[in-house]
């Protein structure tokens, strides 16, 4: 059978084929210019019935879906989750309206956190323009007051494992679609086939004290490699450290778009994926992928990419601790803006035969935060406190 087209349907398939590509280069262009978040407020709601709590959930699903931010007009911070819990979300001015509206007609308790967020970004911003960076004044006080670029970061922990042979080195595990280089700090005295302890950090760019946690963790434990307890560390395990698991994404929610959580690689496997840039790398690997918690839309902050370890990120995560899979007896990914130690499964509310050792370390760690600190964790599987999520790490 043949199909002719006329030329009305010439044309139109010419419009159509030139407004996606002008759509596509506009979008394109946008990606490299700063978005602001001017007049934006982050409320905190607080959920007392199910349709209260029914409500939030439905629009943080249709919110999910939607392309940015920037699109949506609605990003949130935490998730709804259970009754009688508070939940953060950032709003635009153009949304603002409609929002309280709907809260107040379902009598959602509303408290303003942040007035206007891009003034917050603003500030931080200048006061980083204007502080010393690492590459001036060499002195771990002065970098760790400050969000390092990456470049900082690397440079901090070069000179660091320069100093220290004994004890650390640097490899290169893989690299970003970007090809930013993906580094990792071994940490331990020399020892055959010791047990290791994997963390990595920043999976999600915009969670910048992710990166910074885990680079202040790799000073800590060589600055004090003498003392008794660092030193007993160092000789039973080894620590991998990748300090920032999204690099491509992580430098560009410093340079253009604050909020930016995904990765920067294009998907040309669906016309959304044209326009859309980037995969949730925590929805990427390979272990019960697309099953919970992630969206195949390509414009969504969830996405889970076209196919498991798509990303180069992932992919080169997953074949260093598979490589060494014997040794990895410890795998921790540090995460920001909540109090919590997650255990698996994330995928489901079944709960592994390990579960009871898994929630006897995460006891312990919670009450040693808490007799330190005075912070309080709760901890549990994903599901139980969170949220369902899977193929993440």
């Amino acid at each position: 059978m043949k199909c002719l087209l006329s030329p009305n349907h010439i044309n139109f398939f010419n419009f159509f084929l030139l407004a996606t590509i002008l759509i596509g280069a506009q979008i394109d262009c946008r990606q490299s210019k700063e978005i602001h978040y001017d007049g934006f407020k982050l409320l905190r709601l607080y959920t007392k019935t199910l349709d209260q709590l029914e409500f939030l959930q439905s629009l943080s699903n249709e919110k999910n879906q939607l392309a940015s931010i920037i699109g949506s007009g609605i990003d949130f911070w935490s998730e709804p989750k259970s009754l009688n819990s508070s939940i953060d979300l950032m709003v635009s001015p153009l949304q603002e309206k409609d929002l309280r509206k709907a809260l107040d007609e379902r009598q959602i308790q509303t408290e303003t956190l942040m007035d206007d967020v891009g003034r917050i970004i603003d500030m931080q911003r200048s006061d980083e323009e204007t502080s010393l960076f690492y590459s001036r004044v060499p002195n771990d006080t002065v970098f760790f007051q400050r969000y390092q670029p990456l470049s900082n970061i690397y440079q901090f922990l070069e000179d660091l494992v320069r100093a220290n042979p004994d004890i650390c080195a640097f490899e290169t595990i893989g690299r970003s679609t970007e090809g930013r280089a993906l580094r990792i700090v071994k940490i331990g005295y020399p020892g055959y086939a010791k047990p290791a302890i994997w963390i990595d950090a920043g999976i999600h760019a915009r969670e910048w004290i992710a990166p910074a946690t885990a680079t202040f963790i790799i000073n800590r434990l060589i600055r004090t490699k003498y003392s008794d307890e660092t030193a007993e560390l160092l000789k039973e395990f080894d620590f991998y450290i990748l300090p920032s698991a999204n690099p491509d994404g992580y430098e560009h929610s410093r340079l253009f778009d604050r909020f930016w959580r995904k990765t920067r690689s294009r998907n040309s496997n669906s016309i959304l994926g044209l326009f859309c840039i980037g995969v949730d790398p925590n929805r990427n690997y390979g272990f019960q992928w697309k099953m919970a918690g992630s969206s195949s839309n390509p414009c969504s902050q969830t996405y889970h990419g076209p196919y498991p370890f798509s990303e180069p990120e992932t992919k080169s995560i997953s074949d260093f601790v598979y490589k060494n899979r014997h040794r990895v007896k410890l795998f921790v990914t540090l995460h920001s803006y909540s109090q919590l130690i997650l255990t698996p499964w994330g995928w489901t509310h079944e709960l592994p035969k390990a579960y009871p050792d898994l929630m006897r370390v995460a006891e312990i760690g919670a009450t040693t935060l808490r007799m330190k600190y005075g912070t309080d964790y709760r901890y549990g599987s994903s599901p139980s406190i969170l949220c369902k999520q899977s193929a993440n790490h």
